[in-house]
């Protein structure tokens, strides 16, 4: 079998959607932010086991449930509360867990707005090391976003990709939440601008983590960056083929670069660095 670990605060709209996705395990825990709303009262409701844990980062709400979860199974895939298994990939977790020759595996995930898939404009698919042993797979925190702790050669990819509702708690909620993004990855971004270091090769390599982070070392490095990320979004990714969500989303997107870019330079000033 295997456990769900399921992070959480204040998804009483979509806790029950994602806890009947995966309902097919026997070992469910969500790992709760203190929630103010009915979060952990329907998780409870629907089966889950909850564990509450300051917000630290997502990689230590990962780890802290695997850690102190007390999970049941050696398998766990690790969701957000506002995404949900789809029976495809629900069969393929099955199978992978009985057969499977790597320590951790990549999932996809398929972003839904204004009720459709942006299936060009938020360039799936994009991927995530979700699924792992709970021995081998655990979590360092990278920007705004958890990043496995396991080399990629033990890493394999699922085909089956699960569906995530980020703006199931309106737009207000996700502007907020990417404010939030923007300053981590903005000291992530200074960071590797005062390393200096460009991992040129990695541009080219056929592991397409490796080639999917050497690009966003080089995107870092380039001149009017929230213009470019629209017009690569819109019309290298194909963006337009969205239609009006896709031209809506790629705004949002181009805004949270300008974000970024804007504390990068606020940073730089606080530390009187000239030289980036």
């Amino acid at each position: 079998m295997i456990s769900v670990l399921i992070l959480a605060f204040n998804e009483e709209n979509k806790i029950r959607q994602c806890l009947e996705s995966v309902n097919w395990s026997n070992d469910i825990v969500v790992v709760d932010s203190f929630s103010t709303d009915r979060t952990v009262e329907l998780a409870r409701s629907g089966g889950a086991r909850v564990l509450q844990h300051k917000f630290v980062n997502f990689a230590e709400q990962r780890n802290f449930g695997v850690r102190c979860g007390g999970l049941k199974n050696n398998w766990v895939f690790h969701l957000d509360a506002d995404e949900i298994v789809t029976p495809q990939l629900r069969d393929q977790l099955w199978r992978t867990a009985e057969s499977g020759r790597y320590q951790a595996y990549r999932v996809a995930s398929k972003v839904m707005f204004e009720g459709r898939w942006l299936r060009f404009s938020a360039m799936y698919p994009c991927y995530q090391v979700r699924f792992g042993t709970r021995h081998a797979l655990t979590f360092v925190q990278v920007g705004h976003g958890q990043r496995e702790d396991l080399p990629s050669a033990e890493i394999g990819t699922l085909e089956e990709p699960l569906l995530h509702y980020s703006f199931n708690k309106g737009l207000e909620d996700w502007f907020s939440k990417h404010n939030r993004y923007s300053s981590a990855e903005a000291e992530e971004n200074l960071k590797s601008l005062t390393r200096g270091r460009m991992p040129w090769r990695e541009l080219l390599s056929t592991n397409q983590t490796k080639r999917w982070r050497a690009l966003k070392e080089l995107s870092i490095r380039l001149p009017c960056r929230p213009v470019l990320r629209f017009l690569y979004a819109y019309f290298l990714r194909l963006g337009f083929l969205d239609g009006a969500p896709g031209w809506r989303y790629c705004q949002m997107l181009s805004l949270y670069e300008c974000m970024t870019v804007l504390k990068v330079t606020e940073l730089q000033g606080r530390s009187g660095s000239t030289d980036l």
